[in-house]
């Protein structure tokens, strides 16, 4: 059925929001973030609105105030929902990325509102989800009613990002600027390092997934050296423009999409979005797609690279919460590992920090108490400090303990030492 697209002002758009509807909010630098505002100034008028979203920007979603009228069900917790969410005001719920589009699809969690964040209408009566099409694209072919606001800053991004103007029922034409990351401010010694150890893992025409954060950055910025590596990525970031640029993200040895670049969504300063506007090198897919292990798995020599909070002796890495408090979430961290693990050549990897900034050794005897599990000691292969690389796939409890000993800060080794002889005592 076509719908009549209906312009008219945030306020009367988000009117359309009533309480105990389940509203799914775009994310990242697509957040909407004047349709958020919108709503949230109507919160007396409401009761019980379910938000389900993951990493949103530009708002936040943690004031007291909201309780009652707002509930948030985070997907992935950023910081604007991070307070809610270990609060009575919200919940998480613990799912690998590339499994979100079937909550929407198949019912686990029907969608009453959609709230989009567009490129305006092409020709051909298109829009683009621009800089995120990861679960949006779900949540927009399956949500009951769809506000979106549409922004000629919102760059028109190729690939799955594409649907029907005549989709949106209410459109609210705004021009904000959208929200900018920055993953390479400041000088961070260790980070670099890190970069550096990871890139010397890094084999010419392997196919890279990058996380979120300044590792991956640092990574990039040691990859100038290698030749023919793809790009098949959850997140993309301004750190693959210049390999691109320069013909080293060439993607010819990629199987699945070979010659392009495949992500989920995009995030970094404008520079990135002016990049991938129209360009047709960059395709943004459903996560269901770039994250699902069968596919990765089939591209050469996958390398995936993601990061943590802790791991401890016997390899299990925690990635989401901070002992019982929830951090963020379980993302693509799974579903990269697994995938680069079948891949032919292909590199799971692990990049932390020795020490947290307070001091606290990352590599730890045992879980903090509650802790979450994402990578398990079953799937676990590379793991790599400022202090070196090691391959624990293969290796028995007390080797990856000694293994992980050796590329912990020197201060900590000696209680892990300890813990491992107490552990391990025969």
């Amino acid at each position: 059925m076509i719908k009549q697209t209906k312009f008219v002002s945030a306020q009367e758009a988000v009117r359309h929001i009533q309480s105990n509807n389940r509203v799914f909010i775009h994310g990242s630098a697509a957040t909407p973030i004047s349709l958020v505002q919108a709503l949230m100034d109507r919160k007396e008028e409401l009761r019980k609105v379910e938000l389900v979203s993951i990493s949103t920007l530009g708002f936040d979603l943690n004031d007291p105030a909201l309780e009652g009228h707002f509930f948030i069900n985070s997907l992935f917790v950023s910081e604007s929902v991070r307070q809610a969410v270990n609060s009575n005001r919200g919940d998480y719920v613990p799912v690998f990325l590339s499994e979100i589009p079937k909550l929407f699809n198949e019912d686990y969690l029907p969608l009453d509102i959609a709230l989009l964040h567009v490129s305006p209408p092409d020709k051909h009566g298109f829009v683009s989800l621009g800089t995120s099409v990861d679960i949006a694209r779900a949540a927009a072919y399956k949500a009951k009613i769809i506000i979106a606001q549409i922004n000629p800053n919102m760059p028109r991004v190729h690939g799955d990002a594409f649907i029907p103007f005549s989709m949106i029922d209410y459109a609210v034409e705004v021009t904000d600027a959208l929200p900018e990351v920055s993953y390479s401010d400041g000088s961070d010694p260790e980070c670099e390092q890190i970069g550096r150890n990871v890139a010397e893992l890094v084999e010419d025409g392997a196919t890279l997934q990058l996380g979120i954060g300044t590792i991956p950055d640092n990574v990039l910025r040691n990859l100038h050296s290698h030749r023919n590596l793809g790009l098949h990525t959850e997140m993309f970031s301004d750190g693959a423009i210049s390999l691109i640029q320069k013909g080293i993200i060439n993607n010819s040895q990629k199987k699945i999409v070979n010659g392009y670049c495949v992500t989920g969504f995009l995030i970094g300063s404008r520079r990135l979005y002016d990049f991938v506007d129209d360009n047709p090198i960059v395709k943004g897919m459903d996560i269901s797609y770039v994250n699902d292990p069968r596919i990765l798995s089939l591209n050469p020599k996958v390398t995936a690279i993601n990061s943590a909070i802790e791991i401890d002796i016997t390899g299990q890495v925690c990635a989401d919460s901070i002992g019982m408090y929830q951090f963020s979430g379980i993302g693509g961290q799974m579903d990269f590992i697994r995938g680069a693990a079948l891949s032919e050549g292909g590199k799971p990897i692990i990049a932390l920090p020795s020490r947290t900034k307070k001091g606290i050794s990352r590599i730890t005897p045992v879980l903090k108490l509650g802790a979450g599990v994402v990578t398990t000691r079953g799937h676990i292969h590379w793991v790599v400090t400022e202090y070196g690389a090691v391959n624990l796939y293969g290796k028995n409890m007390e080797q990856r303990a000694e293994m992980l000993t050796s590329i912990a800060h020197p201060d900590d080794r000696e209680m892990l030492e300890r813990a491992t002889f107490e552990r391990f005592l025969k």
